[in-house]
């Protein structure tokens, strides 16, 4: 019925937009990177600052920094990120796209593993 549909589509609304408003407010906390609120889309586009060192060590890696982060991050924890430097974006300016897809209640699970990462990130190549 058209009520059934409804309150599933209200309700599955409802829930991209509380995973959207964790996420960016958890990107946010981050050290050095800046999330526009996400607003009519399932993934966020933060840049990222990275260390030089950072920078250093994806020349030497032969990649994009914003990949080394991603890629690093994907051995440490799992997450996906997909690089910002694959979107065509600004020389000189890091990015990556991530989605709000992960089910509501890991959200927070996804957050901790993401900020222990970052700092631990930061710290080896500060």
């Amino acid at each position: 019925s058209y009520a059934t549909y409804k309150a599933e589509r209200d309700g599955i609304l409802a829930s991209l937009r509380r995973r959207a408003g964790m996420l960016s407010e958890a990107l946010n906390r981050l050290e050095g990177v800046s999330c526009n609120t996400i607003d009519g889309a399932l993934y966020a586009f933060p840049t990222i600052t990275l260390p030089a060192k950072a920078i250093e060590a994806a020349k030497k890696a032969d990649m994009e920094a914003d990949a080394l982060y991603c890629m690093e991050l994907l051995d440490n924890t799992g997450i996906v990120l997909v690089p910002g430097s694959g979107f065509g974006q600004r020389a000189g300016t890091y990015h990556f796209r991530c989605t709000i897809l992960p089910p509501e209640d890991k959200i927070a699970d996804v957050v901790k593993l993401m900020d222990a990462f970052h700092s631990d990130f930061l710290k080896r190549y500060a």
